[in-house]
């Protein structure tokens, strides 16, 4: 299997002088093509930190990243902004939407950048998407005349519309219920059962039991890496126990 996304000892600090402290403390990490990973930690960890630095969201202060073959060090803004666009996806706890669009044309925006002249297409992909999801009836609405889980469901939407082969979630069931979490655990399983990498960071021991392997992170380390067989369907309460059970020997 091929190796997607590699850190290599990442280091990142924030403040200046005595106020400079590391959030991540020479992290180094590698996450395949095809993998499901969840990463843990209390507030502080750096989890999010982690995740921004991974997808070049964030610069590090020391430490190489490399993303599908390329050096994230070796590249301006634009061919970063471009590798985010063309290989990542994001979803976000509160997805970041433009309020003077609809549904659909916030779905629609981030591949028009290179498809101008390709508007049906974009939007034939946007709508099979918004069915594959069951928000097909709500392309023509404004971004607050949906709820929290619909607007999550478009924010997935959108971060499919390129083809990504990694998607990065930052506590993207954070703001949900029980069941729209649920629901959404549901569609990021099926994405990955599809082949697409998904790297998600949550504080939920419900959402990290859905994935195959968990990272646990505490003062800006690696602490623990945790592997899970796929998920079957019936075998949620053991996989939360074995979650929770090393949540407790870590202390986190």
């Amino acid at each position: 299997m091929r190796t997607l996304v590699i850190g290599d000892h990442i280091v990142k600090s924030f403040g200046e002088g005595d106020e400079k402290r590391n959030v991540l403390n020479g992290v180094s990490v590698e996450i395949n093509e095809g993998e499901f990973v969840a990463v843990m930690g209390p507030s502080g960890s750096g989890k999010s930190t982690l995740m921004f630095a991974l997808s070049g969201t964030d610069g590090v202060n020391d430490g190489k990243i490399v993303v599908d073959g390329r050096d994230l060090s070796e590249m301006g803004e634009n061919e970063l902004s471009d590798l985010r666009r063309t290989t990542m996806g994001f979803v976000f706890q509160q997805p970041t939407m433009l309020k003077n669009l609809n549904v659909l044309d916030n779905i629609i925006l981030p591949a028009m950048r290179d498809n101008r002249k390709n508007v049906a297409t974009i939007t034939k992909k946007a709508r099979a998407l918004m069915q594959r999801v069951g928000i097909a009836e709500l392309e023509k609405r404004d971004i607050t005349q949906v709820s929290g889980g619909q607007l999550q469901r478009a924010g997935i939407c959108r971060a499919l519309m390129n083809n990504p082969s990694i998607i990065f979630g930052d506590e993207p069931t954070g703001a949900l219920n029980t069941t729209s979490a649920q629901e959404m655990m549901d569609l990021f399983s099926e994405i990955n059962s599809e082949g697409t990498a998904i790297m998600l960071v949550t504080h939920d021991a419900k959402v990290a039991a859905r994935t195959e392997r968990i990272m646990f992170m505490r003062d800006g380390t690696i602490v623990s890496d945790l592997r899970l067989p796929k998920f079957n369907g019936t075998n949620m309460e053991d996989r939360v126990e074995k979650v929770t059970v090393k949540m407790r020997e870590l202390g986190i």
